[in-house]
């Protein structure tokens, strides 16, 4: 290929095969230095279309986020049989895109109260810890499992209505399960089809099996029989002008 030098060569240098990967690199940074760099994404938000094709700026959870002035809260009792004093579990929720399809609420901080000062310190150290969990973002569910999986080596208590719960601490991990369910951030655990039938044949089969029978439903006498006094059976009727029991035989005219 022939080139034609139209000005007048003053120097010159020779290009080694290394000095290639430099020279392109260096050409992509004058490149890059001339266009614009991209936007970085906020910390705290991400542009998404909405239903309707439109930019929006979603809010995520980030611990950033400042603290509105008002939260949503749901307070929580835990009454247990091994303390006098019972326990209230305060969770606030933050309403991010508040009014906007990508509404959603999720915990920012948690707050317990009681009586009890033998629980203060671990309570202040607990509710802490939870409470920066919950403004870090991300998935804050893994605090569930973490809980309920606590054992107090003195033994664990049962809840009213036969439900073994082993420390206190794991109670609040129920607590904090329940709430999280009730916002959305957990599904229910649910039966499938086949499971929740069989349930139901079971739950019927003992109820009929527990059910107590009524005395007077089979009964063989008329209706309207009264009761006898002798062998208490719904079995006197007036027969030959005498209350004659048709069980036994008792009769008032002997």
């Amino acid at each position: 290929m022939t080139i034609k030098i139209e000005r007048k060569i003053v120097k010159y240098d020779v290009q080694k095969p290394e000095d290639k990967p430099a020279a392109k690199a260096q050409t992509a940074g004058v490149t890059a230095a001339a266009s614009p760099p991209p936007a970085s994404p906020s910390p705290i938000g991400q542009t998404v279309r909405d239903k309707h094709g439109h930019l929006a700026q979603v809010i995520r959870m980030h611990e950033k986020l400042e603290r509105p002035e008002v939260l949503i809260g749901s307070t929580y009792k835990i009454k247990t049989p091994i303390s006098d004093h019972a326990m209230y579990v305060t969770i606030n929720d933050i309403v991010l895109n508040e009014d906007t399809e990508f509404e959603q609420r999720r915990p920012f901080e948690i707050f317990i109260n009681s009586k009890n000062l033998d629980h203060f310190q671990w309570i202040v150290a607990l509710t802490r810890i939870i409470s920066a969990v919950f403004r870090k973002g991300g998935d804050v569910t893994f605090l569930v499992d973490e809980l309920k999986a606590v054992f107090d080596p003195r033994g664990g208590y049962w809840q009213p209505g036969g439900k073994f719960m082993p420390s206190i601490i794991a109670e609040l991990g129920y607590v904090i399960e329940r709430h999280l369910q009730t916002i959305g951030l957990l599904r229910k655990p649910q039966l499938d089809e086949h499971q929740q039938r069989l349930v139901d044949e079971k739950r019927a089969e003992y109820e009929a099996r527990a059910r107590q029978t009524d005395a007077f439903a089979k009964s063989n006498f008329p209706d309207g029989a009264q009761l006898c006094a002798k062998c208490s059976t719904a079995a006197v009727v007036m027969m030959d002008g005498c209350m004659t029991c048709l069980n036994c035989g008792d009769s008032k005219c002997g």
